[in-house]
């Protein structure tokens, strides 16, 4: 949305679509209670899961061996030094430019890391031969006085030349790699699950690959898509869907401009282009799954799936799904929407509820944008509580819902089973979801021992395709809070991991937001406000400013010189839109060399006056000042965008930016 002339577009704007607009940013405190209040869980039911994921832990930890990942994890979390430095190596890696740069990069992340402490450490061999790499690649750029093993090392380095640091880095990422990807074609990802198919599981593939940033990467992405849904079809053999595999599909790889303010060309486009997958998907008898994406998405992620899910051509057919994320403080209307549209549609679907990806991208992205709130939960805890509340509200949806619980986490894991034991739910009419290579033994027991059904979701693709999916699951599992990295940490008791979310909550003791995270008007502190933002990704914003702006669409502005006497011989200059010369603005006034003088004598005297008044009025008035901008800024940004072509983006930040330094 560039100017006034730009039409808004109209997403959908029933009751329950409104709804989920106003718990966006809601207040966290009151969105807990809500959830607790619809939960609706006593007591004794909440105590007895906690008891049997204890239990859960216990065997889990007795009966098996932890993944590659789970080993991983406990040596390298983001809880210890060189767990971040690996965390920003490989996040840092996917924009390094040339080998020079990735030199560099290694020594300032790697070298200063103590790794001979986790060399030996770990059960896996494979964890063990990662930190052989990086301690080699540590001990290669550390000071000579470590003693022998350091000379040799150093030795080896100059004869070998800078190339083995980048190979020794690149060889523990593949290591881990190898362990995250299923295969590195959809042929070959088929074979190799093969092997757990024959115990009951099930697959829904992922096409590695991030967001298209052009046309042409839409295209290969559609393709890639196309072509493994032709591979699966083949392996696509049962007459119930539930047993077929699957493939998750990310709207943003189909659409580089898949954003509010491209409404018109997205729906246009897009929707035809997930249209033809869906039907692809349906006359091979699979499952066809909308990934979740950014929070700013949802709204015309919403749009797209209404609009694909409404074609008649996908009638009769169950293997649509959607993914909702519990992070997000409106899941549970979320769901209330997609059950209500399977209803209008007289159509059944799947819903992959997951607990969330990009927590920290949606945090900082509120702050940047000077946000009232934020659009996910502060506290893991409290995603938690929202994923416990979903569950029933599924279990309770399953004569149109057919729900898939994809989580790693013990008590998540035994609620589930819990509620469809109290609700009378069939354990088949639901199934559990892992990530591939990681939640192994939990699910294993889960299959083998209450016959449930489990998916695998499975990437797919070359390896280096692989690093930004993998910098999301250490992100994800990475911090010593999460179930992943506790399950092998023997100090904590299995009593500690399986803690009820509530009696969590209860504790906090009425600080139920994150107290480290204030919002985002507050992140400079008590002194100083930050400049209210305005999410021009937000419909319900759009429309507000667009309604106010539109006071202005006809006004003329006059700019003159500020003084206490006329203006003599004055100009009058008219200002047009440069986006459509058509539109007079207004017009600016010119001042005379004698304004211009008298101006500056003025000035000079008023000085006197500004610095003689107290820092404390001073700041009075330039927060004033501010407050100003911020009361008006709908008419700011309608002069913005008419007297300089500013888009909705730009005319915001220049706002913003003029608080910013009043403050």
């Amino acid at each position: 949305m560039t100017t006034d002339r730009q039409v808004i577009p109209q997403l959908g704007n029933d009751d329950l679509r409104l709804k989920i607009r106003e718990a966006y940013l809601a207040d966290e405190t009151q969105v807990l209670k809500q959830l607790i209040e619809q939960a609706d869980l006593s007591d004794q039911i909440r105590t007895d899961i906690s008891s049997r994921a204890a239990e859960y832990v216990r065997t889990i930890r007795q009966s098996s061996l932890p993944s590659m990942m789970e080993n991983f994890l406990a040596e390298y979390g983001l809880s210890t030094r060189e767990g971040v430095a690996l965390m920003c190596l490989a996040e840092a890696l996917l924009r390094v430019p040339d080998a020079y740069t990735i030199d560099e990069l290694i020594e300032d992340k790697i070298s200063h890391g103590n790794w001979g402490q986790h060399l030996g450490h770990s059960g896996s061999p494979l964890v063990n031969a990662s930190t052989w790499a990086l301690l080699l690649t540590g001990k290669l750029m550390a000071a000579d006085d470590e003693g022998k093993m350091l000379f040799t090392l150093q030795g080896l380095v100059k004869r070998l030349g800078e190339p083995v640091v980048r190979k020794a880095v690149a060889q523990s990422m593949k290591e881990l790699g190898r362990h995250f990807v299923l295969g590195t074609s959809i042929e070959k990802a088929i074979v190799r699950a093969r092997q757990l198919e024959a115990r009951a599981y099930t697959y829904s593939y992922d096409m590695l690959g991030e967001a298209a940033r052009t046309e042409a990467d839409a295209r290969r992405y559609h393709l890639a898509y196309s072509d493994a849904i032709t591979a699966l079809s083949a392996a696509s053999k049962q007459s119930d869907i539930r047993n077929n595999p699957g493939i998750s599909v990310k709207l943003s790889a189909l659409h580089p401009r898949y954003e509010v303010g491209q409404h018109r060309d997205v729906m246009d486009q897009l929707v035809a282009r997930t249209a033809s997958l869906a039907m692809l998907a349906r006359s091979a008898n699979m499952g066809f799954n909308i990934d979740a994406e950014e929070a700013d998405r949802l709204d015309i992620s919403l749009d797209v799936i209404e609009q694909v899910l409404s074609n008649p051509a996908l009638g009769n057919w169950d293997g649509f799904g959607v993914v909702v994320q519990a992070f997000s403080k409106c899941a549970p209307q979320v769901i209330d929407w997609l059950y209500a549209l399977a209803q209008k549609l007289d159509r059944k679907i799947m819903v992959r509820l997951v607990k969330g990806a990009y927590w920290d991208t949606e945090i900082k992205r509120a702050q940047v944008l000077g946000l009232s709130d934020y659009p996910v939960f502060t506290r893991k805890t409290n995603t938690d509580i929202c994923y416990l509340t979903c569950c029933k509200k599924l279990l309770g949806m399953t004569d149109r819902i057919y729900p898939q619980f994809a989580t790693h986490n013990a008590y998540s894991v035994v609620a589930v089973l819990k509620l469809a034991e109290t609700l009378n739910i069939d354990y088949q009419r639901f199934e559990f979801q892992r990530l591939h290579g990681m939640g192994e033994a939990l699910h294993d027991y889960v299959v083998s021992h209450q016959n449930a059904r489990c998916r695998i979701y499975a990437p797919v693709g070359e390896h280096q395709d692989l690093l930004a999916y993998l910098v999301r699951r250490l992100l994800e599992n990475g911090a010593n809070s999460s179930f992943v990295n506790q399950i092998v940490d023997t100090s904590i008791s299995p009593e500690d991991i399986a803690r009820d979310p509530v009696a969590i909550w209860k504790s906090y003791c009425g600080s139920v937001s994150n107290p480290g995270i204030p919002l985002p008007a507050n992140i400079y502190g008590e002194h100083r406000r930050n400049s209210q933002g305005w999410d021009v990704t937000d419909i319900s914003t759009i429309q507000n400013i667009s309604e106010k702006r539109r006071l202005f669409q006809q006004h003329q502005w006059k700019a003159s010189p500020t003084m206490a006497t006329d203006i003599v011989n004055a100009e009058n200059y008219p200002v047009f839109n440069p986006s459509n010369p058509a539109d007079q603005v207004g017009e600016v006034t010119q001042a005379s060399s004698s304004d211009v003088e008298w101006a500056v004598e003025q000035a000079q005297q008023a000085f006197g006056t500004w610095q003689s008044t107290s820092v404390e009025k001073r700041a009075e008035i330039l927060c004033k000042i501010a407050d100003l901008y911020e009361a008006h800024a709908e008419e700011l940004f309608a002069l913005l965008a008419r007297e300089a072509g500013k888009n909705w983006l730009d005319a915001v930040g220049e706002v913003r930016e003029a608080v910013d330094f009043a403050r």
